[in-house]
């Protein structure tokens, strides 16, 4: 992959009009493609605002991980009447579909809330508190961080270690099945 389809990657645009918003990782701006040309006006003059980093970027850091859970989903929604062998899917996928990648406490989320707050996307709409507590809560939540009210970093360093064992025993689990196909064909 070349250096300029890496960087068209890392660069996420907006148009809104006159306004150019544009996500770039650090170390990824330069004045070539694939941001030169969006950032290019006739009288080559813009002006740069630069922001606070992500939700997501903020969240993995509260939670200690790089990166969030590979599996989110809702739950089915058992009703009366479903066979058994439904219930236990089901049972069962609840498990696999609500993987907990990390764990942040109100108060983290409330001082990313903090910071957050100040950002222009927020001010723009004249957000309260509550809306960007609200905001975080469900960027939380798509990636599999759960908020909860007290942390104790014991306990949390025993959740972190056993999911990087889960982790590492999936990936062996898919890497032997993997090498089983590969040997039927």
């Amino acid at each position: 992959m070349s250096k300029i389809t890496k960087a068209a990657k890392a660069v996420k645009r907006l148009d809104t009009g006159s306004v150019i918003r544009a996500i770039v990782r650090s170390g990824q701006a330069a004045p070539g493609p694939p941001l030169g040309p969006i950032l290019g006006q006739p009288d080559r003059t813009y002006d740069l605002k630069i922001g606070q980093p992500t939700v997501s970027y903020f969240l993995k850091q509260a939670a200690g991980i790089e990166k969030g859970a590979g599996k989110t989903g809702k739950p089915a929604l058992l009703q009366p009447g479903h066979r058994w062998s439904y219930i236990l899917h089901c049972i069962l996928q609840q498990s696999i579909w609500h993987e907990t990648a990390g764990m942040v406490s109100v108060k983290a989320v409330y001082e990313i809330a903090q910071v957050k707050s100040q950002d222009e996307s927020f001010k723009l709409q004249d957000a309260s508190m509550q809306t960007v507590v609200k905001s975080i809560i469900g960027s939380a939540r798509s990636l599999g961080i759960k908020v909860v009210n007290d942390l104790s970093p014991e306990e949390y360093r025993e959740f972190l270690q056993e999911r990087q064992e889960r982790l590492r025993a999936e990936a062996e689990a898919a890497a032997a099945a993997e090498a089983a196909m590969g040997k039927k064909k």
